[in-house]
């Protein structure tokens, strides 16, 4: 079979606690790795992340990178086929109408400014992606319901394959919440 991961969520300065321990809970549901870029509206030891997540943080991976900068270069150094896909209120795909490829990552913005020009940038070869929503009354979706609607389809996409056989055995318990692979 082949290498590398199938999908994996990147969140590009989340604000929300309660958000992010609600994505993570999904990562660990959907056995997905999680990436937190950097700054962060949160310290990664806050009780409300904490109990967003549950007690699901030891079968999630997380790795908190310090810049959009920093994760570039850890993107770049991982093994093919990976792309960055954004996921923007202006992307030019509807989620469900987009081909999802094993090594995508998923990248979503703050929930207060989407996300920065850079990263648009960085994720243009990838492509850029929406979920439709009528904006009458509604600014935007949630962050955590944008990235269960996105995870789920590309897992859908892919037969669900992450979530079964050696992809869906939980990570071995970090001892520490800093840790690269932080709860996980």
């Amino acid at each position: 079979p082949p290498t590398g991961e199938l999908l994996q969520v990147v969140l590009v300065s989340p604000q929300i606690p309660g958000n992010t321990g609600c994505i993570a809970r999904t990562c660990a549901a959907s056995s997905v790795k999680l990436h937190l870029v950097e700054p962060l509206g949160f310290a990664v030891d806050d009780a409300k992340l904490k109990r967003a997540g549950l007690d699901y943080w030891p079968y999630v991976v997380v790795k908190v990178h310090s810049s959009w900068s920093e994760f570039r270069e850890y993107f770049k150094k991982q093994d093919d086929p990976k792309r960055l896909l954004a996921f923007t209120k202006r992307g030019s795909f509807i989620h469900s109408e987009f081909t999802y490829r094993r090594g995508d990552w998923l990248v979503f913005g703050s929930e207060t400014c989407g996300l920065a020009p850079e990263a648009l940038a960085e994720c243009s070869t990838g492509g850029s992606i929406r979920i439709p929503m009528v904006e009458t009354y509604v600014r935007c979706l949630n962050l955590s319901v944008s990235v269960g609607i996105a995870l789920y389809e590309a897992s859908r996409q892919l037969g669900y394959e992450q979530m079964r056989g050696e992809h869906a055995e939980p990570p071995t318990c970090a001892k520490s919440f800093l840790t690269e692979d932080i709860f996980g």
